[in-house]
């Protein structure tokens, strides 16, 4: 799978030398460079072939085949003419593998959407986003047939300060409009929230002599979460700085983090698994999107293992990682409790799992086995300071991810200050 490095993703060709103007313009992490317009560029003062070049690495990087970038690079070759090139041509030049020519040549694949397809989701167990709304945003204000947009207008979206704010790219090969990619993450009328759980009711598995775990119905009280203490193990990625993961961090209270500025916690069961990875990867390389709806990501791990944490940041994720040494998010999730299964029962033995594994390893994601991995893990959204939980999903299922289209569903609202003022936190 393609690195959030910024270092790797402009490899040693014609970007390298542009990294210290990068850097001094705010070009500092590669989901915003990615997003580079024809404007930007030539205030960048890049030649055509630097903007080729740039072209060609964020269309990989898209499609996870950054291992072809630099041999592309070296032709010389515009991203048009590559594209032109017939399947012998890719084969025989730069050892493309048949499958990889395939999506290189699908010039709509975008990793994170297509490269997910629909056939692979789990359909909805029940609108169970909202359940039980103690100490959390109100049920009429996260309405589920809410829709972007209906919170974002089209006076909004035309507006040129929107517009920059999410810097939705034109060029590079994909040619999309703002307008287009939010209609790609539009709730449509009737949406049925995945919510809590990523599924219907879990089925039993091998003939009905394994039961899967029972899963806790309600969102977490606020209270449950709020007091928690973490450990701030590596700052956010921008290229240039130290790549240092402090094992000794000060120990902080979980509300500090959304205290002034709304939050998506990911909760990682193990960050050398192939799923987690993926997942992770996917909602960062949103990232230009959740800061102009001024969302901060964070990731959560319950386990610290030094060799770990470097090889998932920021390869994997590029945001905030926190240490829970108490795994207090992970009991929240579950209710109080750990939320545990073994792998033979909940992997080997569950074909939802084994589909979520096949959809993270189409992705090229790398994968080791170091760590606990029977912890389920899951995510949360919070809204700033104490307006409580808006969003969770449980990892039901290993590899379960709460759907994209619902997390940034959520935060839009949150954007829209269209939270609970009268309901108390307990």
């Amino acid at each position: 799978m393609a690195s959030f490095l910024v270092e790797e993703f402009v490899g040693n060709g014609l970007l390298k030398s542009l990294l210290p103007k990068l850097l001094e313009q705010g070009w500092d992490d590669v989901p915003t460079l990615k997003l580079m317009n024809p404007e930007d560029m030539d205030a960048m003062n890049m030649t055509q072939k630097q903007k080729d070049v740039l072209g060609i690495r964020s269309y990989l990087h898209d499609r996870a085949m950054m291992q072809y970038a630099d041999k592309l690079e070296e032709t010389g070759k515009s991203l048009t003419e590559l594209l032109n090139l017939s399947t012998v041509e890719l084969s025989t030049m730069f050892v493309m593998k048949r499958g990889h020519i395939a999506r290189f040549t699908n010039r709509v694949a975008i990793c994170g959407s297509s490269l997910f397809p629909a056939s692979n989701s789990i359909p909805a167990r029940r609108q169970s986003m909202i359940t039980s709304r103690t100490s959390s945003i109100s049920k009429s204000e996260l309405s589920s047939t809410y829709s972007i947009s209906s919170s974002i207008t089209m006076s909004e979206i035309s507006s040129n300060d929107f517009r920059k704010s999410l810097r939705i790219p034109r060029p590079l090969g994909r040619n999309l409009t703002l307008e287009q990619s939010i209609s790609d993450l539009k709730i449509k009328d009737g949406y049925v929230f995945k919510g809590m759980v990523a599924s219907m009711p879990a089925e039993a598995r091998a003939s009905g002599f394994v039961q899967p775990p029972p899963v806790i119905g309600e969102i977490a009280p606020y209270s449950a979460i709020e007091n928690i203490s973490v450990q701030r193990i590596t700052p956010e990625y921008k290229v240039g700085i130290e790549r240092v993961v402090k094992s000794k961090a000060d120990t902080m209270k979980a509300i500090e983090i959304w205290r002034d500025k709304p939050a998506v916690l990911v909760c990682i069961r193990r960050p050398g698994c192939i799923m987690c990875r993926a997942e992770a990867h996917q909602l960062y390389s949103k990232k230009p999107l959740f800061d102009a709806l001024g969302i901060q990501l964070i990731a959560v791990l319950h386990e610290y293992i030094e060799s770990e944490v470097k090889n998932f940041w920021p390869r994997y994720w590029g945001g905030v990682v926190l240490y829970d040494k108490g795994m207090g998010f992970f009991k929240a999730l579950g209710g109080g409790k750990l939320l545990k299964e073994k792998f033979i029962s909940g992997f080997f033995l569950n074909p939802r799992a084994i589909a979520n594994f096949r959809r993270a390893k189409a992705t090229g994601v790398k994968q080791n086995f170091k760590g606990e991995g029977e912890i389920k893990g899951g995510l949360f959204i919070l809204g700033k300071g104490k307006s409580g939980i808006a969003y969770q999903f449980i990892e039901r299922n290993f590899g379960d991810w709460a759907p994209l289209s619902e997390v940034v569903e959520i935060c839009n609202q949150l954007k829209n200050g269209q939270q609970s003022k009268s309901e108390p936190i307990i």
